[in-house]
């Protein structure tokens, strides 16, 4: 697994799929990328530089772990372009991810051509996912077998009850079947420091970022699924407001991993946005 150097000197590493060009992609967690796999058969189209985010996967462990913080995440991305000999580069975030994408084309926008946002997290921009909105759109899934255990759990997080976040699993998934619950993504993050200061104070500016994405000159594409609680389109269309040149698209049937609900119409969708 090709490795090199963030600004801190913290080896990183990325796996490769695919050939064309280079496609970088950034995963959510924070975790490593393995579970984005060559998202549903994208590799065909592009070459996916999958980023395994410091402390995670064959990453290594940072001396300083406030460097676990999304916005000092940004410049990892941007020291993998340097290493790729890359003038701008398309850039791809999932979840979470999206917050270190979003924050990185704010930061450098003269470095990036198509930015690409799957089932983002909005915490960058400050947009606010309520309780009710994840209720709605649970509702959907009430004919599910699991729904009863998987939606008294969900109001038991949404109302700051506690509540088993396993049991809430099933809501992520268009499918909640034996692929779903074997895939990586259904099990938590390894690294939990990480998970845990990467939202830490100083993590995000938000009137800063939507200044500068208010400016941005590239075309955004931002994929959101039908049924994703953590995500919920709502969200998404407001984050993509924040855009000048912006496409939505609402993937039917899927949660949380639309390359895994259907894979054939998320990958017709990013690769014809990408050409």
């Amino acid at each position: 697994m090709p490795t090199f150097s963030a600004p801190d000197g913290t080896q990183l590493a990325y796996r490769a799929h695919g050939a064309g060009d280079p496609l970088v992609c950034i995963p959510g967690g924070p975790t490593d990328a393995i579970y984005l796999g060559d998202l549903g058969g994208l590799s065909a189209h592009r070459r996916l530089i999958l980023l395994d985010l410091r402390g995670t996967g064959r990453s290594a462990m940072p001396e300083d772990t406030a460097s676990y913080r999304c916005d000092r995440l940004v410049d990892d991305v941007e020291a993998l372009r340097e290493h790729l000999g890359l003038t701008r580069m398309d850039l791809l975030g999932h979840s979470a991810g999206t917050n270190i994408a979003v924050q990185y084309a704010a930061r450098y926008p003269k470095n990036i051509g198509k930015l690409t946002l799957i089932t983002p997290s909005s915490a960058a921009v400050g947009i606010t996912i309520t309780g009710a909105m994840r209720r709605e759109l649970a509702q959907l899934r009430k004919g599910e077998p699991w729904f009863p255990a998987a939606f008294a759990a969900l109001e038991a997080i949404t109302e700051g009850r506690g509540g088993d976040r396993e049991a809430i699993a099933p809501f992520f998934w268009g499918r909640w079947d034996a692929a779903a619950q074997n895939h990586p993504a259904a099990r938590p993050p390894s690294n939990k420091e990480a998970v845990a200061l990467f939202a830490a104070e100083g993590a995000f500016d938000t009137e800063t970022t939507r200044a500068a994405l208010a400016s941005h000159e590239g075309p955004v594409l931002l994929l959101a699924g039908e049924f994703d609680v953590n995500s919920p389109p709502p969200a998404v269309a407001e984050l993509a407001g924040l855009f000048p040149d912006a496409s939505l698209v609402v993937q039917s049937g899927a949660g949380h991993y639309p390359w895994l609900d259907d894979a054939d119409r998320f990958v017709a969708t990013t690769a014809a946005f990408l050409r």
